[in-house]
């Protein structure tokens, strides 16, 4: 009886209050998806959803046109007399009878290239038509998964709240947005959600917001992460090839032109599929194209399929935008993944000009309520209807999500996973109150990620302890964390403990507050330019000694937060003991005769003398990060900020030592540093890191408090870019407490010169060139020149980077190979 009440329920959710409806289909009677339905001389009008069925609420008294557009069948229109509404239509669509003009039996003239050559010398005039609008926007996303395994290494995913069947299938995320948009090319964005809806959360906001749907093929590049080629782009005869495969008279009797595009070359950012253009005025009539996911370098992607449809407007001459649906396929180690965004843009407004204060830094707002329409709201307003099975997902989920989140469900799960067994001392145990939102955690004794191998400690491995209450994380953006953490070193027989303490008080300017304390041991530089991983394998493998340790006693409290838009301010002060360490251990698994060296940077050859005396000293540190133009979206949930990539981002800092217990050791130190990435559309991206800082009254300064740079003397990279590190420089070899400037950029052609390269093509990899200097007073600039290979690796799977490095100081210094395995990364 439940699984009708069910279906019973999921039909009526299904049937809303369009004015006209009824299913689209072929003359054989199957079900056409995305059909384009719209009210002639309008653009009011929506699309047919995957079983054909549409809906269309009317907007203009007495006799109505409704056109039915689907690429390959033929227009029809559809009179609609308004006093007869609510009304039922049916539409069987014939496909169309194509023909060819005559210049195609010349078989030395491609019309198609005419054809381009019009559309993109008409491109500036046809886009300047849609550059100012305001507009209503809706958008539908939703995702599945096939094949799901029981465990990912070794974790259980469950049924993802309900998500997925004994099969490990089903739609893991469905939501939709109603919202209204001011916009104005090439970026300017103003936008209001009036509705959200997500599946499973009654109280959810969706980010299908318009931000990301504008997908303009007027433009010379589009970006998917890479910056794809347009098929009408200045330059697009250099990628694509083109063919004219039909054309064919639309609903105003206008000739449509239906262009067929290849790619040149197979490795390049490009579309295959068809372009539609419209005859004499060369507009764009519809796209239906594919994004190989090799082609925007997202190896798990296998295809993105992008279609847009446009309807003309006699009174404005208009030709715009009003369905847009992007179909993803990706997988992996057999899962398959499916998702599809759906937009609908209607009721335009074309302006030529907007108010000076129209466009401001916040791109999106959600109004408040936004999450609270109920089923008649949806029902009656929502473009396209829902499918049975986004009906059901809706329905299912939001059951399900009340009865998971009531306190009967979240005590019994609680009681069953508080459970404690003996076991859990090794393997770490977590006690959990879902319905009052804290847990306590301990980390056990097995976590291998956290066993290392260092000179000073030997093996060593951590554990700890943590308590955290979320209750009002959701809504009001407040958590608190408490941990500690313990540290056993083997070979020198000592338990270290540090403890921190953490509360945000709100997700707005997301204002915190932070305590920290304890005893641990710390790399020389800060930055940590050596990880842990590759300093184990480097030591217990070819005995090498590069992580430089000193013990540190310290209590701080620090406070952050964001005081305007795009600004972020952290201060804090700290009492810090220091003292020097020596090696503890001379074990490895090779070379067992040779010798580390010592813990002093100084002097590796110095077993004796630190390279510090023992002592404390106050820190001061107040560290400024500015964001330009920064942009952000507001919802009631937070504030997040988006960074405008057209600024770069600068980092301000100062640094005061003080009330030591010697005044040598005290001193100032400001610094500063620069981050940009240049775009150079599908030429690739320029990234920048340039450095400055310098130090007062710091001749006498301990070791500890340098400037150390982030050198590497392993060989092996493990970040995505080099942005912050001198490959072939020794790690403490040019610290300075004096002045002190470092530059890096690196160039990523995102395959603009390696596409073209035949053989080297077939790797799909990136060309990565970069310089590196650095400069501090009474020694010689130290410089390095790179070029390598990115996105290099097996199947879907890459995550390998290979660099030569050459460096110079003084005349040339040496060369090596650098490895990158950005998996490492990761596993920090």
């Amino acid at each position: 009886m439940r699984k009708y009440y069910l279906l019973l329920i999921t039909l009526v959710s299904i049937t809303n209050h369009a004015q006209i409806k009824g299913t689209v289909s072929d003359e054989k009677g199957n079900p056409l998806p995305f059909v384009t339905v719209f009210q002639e001389e309008t653009y009011n009008g929506t699309t047919s959803n995957e079983a054909g069925k549409y809906e269309l609420n009317l907007k203009k008294t007495g006799k109505q046109t409704v056109v039915f557009q689907f690429l390959g069948f033929k227009t029809q229109r559809i009179t609609i007399q308004k006093d007869k509404l609510p009304y039922s239509f049916d539409v069987k669509m014939i496909e169309e009878s194509f023909s060819l003009n005559e210049v195609v039996i010349n078989t030395k003239i491609n019309p198609a290239i005419a054809i381009i050559k019009n559309a993109i010398a008409s491109k500036k005039e046809n886009t300047q038509k849609t550059a100012r609008f305001n507009a209503d926007f809706y958008s539908r996303g939703i995702f599945k998964l096939k094949n799901a395994p029981k465990k990912i290494f070794g974790q259980k995913i469950g049924d993802m709240n309900g998500s997925l069947d004994s099969t490990g299938t089903g739609i893991i995320s469905l939501s939709e947005t109603f919202s209204k948009i001011t916009f104005e090319k090439p970026n300017n964005l103003k936008e209001v959600v009036t509705a959200s809806k997500v599946s499973g959360r009654d109280n959810g906001y969706s980010y299908n917001t318009a931000r990301s749907s504008f997908y303009d093929f007027y433009d010379n590049t589009i970006d998917f992460g890479v910056n794809m080629i347009s098929p009408i782009a200045n330059n697009a005869f250099n990628y694509y090839k083109y063919k004219l495969e039909s054309t064919f008279y639309d609903a105003n009797n206008q000739i449509i032109n239906k262009i067929k595009v290849t790619a040149k070359r197979d490795s390049e950012p490009v579309f295959e599929g068809y372009i539609y253009i419209v005859e004499d005025s060369w507009a764009i009539y519809a796209v239906d194209l594919d994004i190989k996911g090799y082609r925007m370098k997202e190896e798990f992607v296998d295809v993105m399929t992008l279609k847009q449809n446009f309807s003309y407007n006699k009174s404005n001459k208009i030709w715009a935008k009003n369905t847009q649906s992007l179909d993803i396929t990706a997988g992996a180690f057999g899962i398959k993944f499916n998702g599809k965004y759906t937009y609908v843009y209607s009721n335009y407004e074309f302006v030529n000009s907007f108010a000076k204060k129209t466009f401001t830094n916040e791109i999106t707002s959600v109004e408040i309520n936004s999450n609270k329409k109920d089923s008649i709201f949806w029902n009656s307003t929502r473009p396209i209807p829902l499918t049975i099975e986004e009906s059901s997902d809706y329905i299912r989920k939001d059951s399900i999500y009340k009865v998971r989140n009531s306190k009967k469900y979240l005590d019994s799960i609680d009681a069953k996973g508080n459970k404690f067994k003996i076991m859990k001392l090794l393997t770490g145990y977590t006690y959990r109150n879902s319905t009052e939102k804290n847990s306590f955690s301990y980390e056990g004794l097995l976590n291998l990620g956290s066993l290392s191998f260092n000179t000073v400690q030997g093996y060593n491995f951590d554990s700890g302890f943590r308590y955290t209450n979320w209750k009002n994380q959701e809504k009001k953006g407040i958590y608190t964390s408490i941990s500690t953490k313990l540290n056993y070193g083997f070979a020198e027989d000592r338990l270290r403990v540090t403890g921190q303490f953490i509360h945000r008080f709100n997700n707005q300017n997301y204002a915190t507050v932070y305590l920290t304390g304890g005893s641990s041991v710390k790399q020389f530089n800060p930055n940590e330019p050596i990880s842990k991983v590759i300093n184990t394998i480097s030591s217990l493998a070819f005995k090498n000694n590069f992580m430089k340790l000193y013990n540190l006693e310290s209590a701080a409290i620090g406070y952050s937060q964001d005081v305007v838009n795009g600004v972020n301010l952290n201060g804090k002060i700290e009492y810090q003991q220091r003292k020097p360490l020596f090696n503890n251990t001379d074990f490895s698994f090779f070379n067992k005769n040779d010798l580390y060296t010592s813990n002093n940077p100084l002097a590796p050859d110095d077993f004796i003398t630190p390279a510090f005396e023992k002592h404390h000293l106050m820190k001061a540190t107040l560290n400024a990060k500015i964001n330009f133009g920064n942009k952000y979206s507001s919802r009631p949930d937070g504030k997040f900020n988006i960074r405008n990539e057209k600024y770069p981002t600068l980092y301000l800092g100062y640094e005061k030592g003080f009330a030591a217990n010697e005044k040598k050791y005290e001193f100032d130190h400001v610094n500063a540093r620069l981050t940009y990435d240049l775009k150079l559309e599908n030429k690739g991206t320029l990234g920048m890191n340039l450095k400055a800082g310098k130090f007062l009254n710091a001749e006498n300064i301990s070791f500890v408090d340098y400037k150390h740079f982030n050198g590497n003397q392993t060989h092996i990279g493990q970040t995505e870019r080099y942005l912050n590190v001198f490959n072939l420089l020794p790690y403490y070899s040019n610290s300075t407490n004096t002045r002190y400037f470092e530059a890096h950029a690196e160039y990523n052609d995102e395959g603009y010169i390696m596409n073209k390269i035949p053989l080297l093509n077939t790797l799909k990899s990136t060309l990565i060139l970069g310089a590196h200097t650095l400069s501090t007073p009474n020694i010689k600039p130290y410089t390095e020149f790179t070029v390598g290979l990115d996105n290099l690796g097996f199947g879907k799977f890459k995550m390998l980077r290979v660099d030569y490095v050459r460096s110079y100081q003084n005349g040339f210094q040496g060369d090596g190979v650098v490895f990158g395995l950005k998996f490492l990364d990761i596993l920090e």
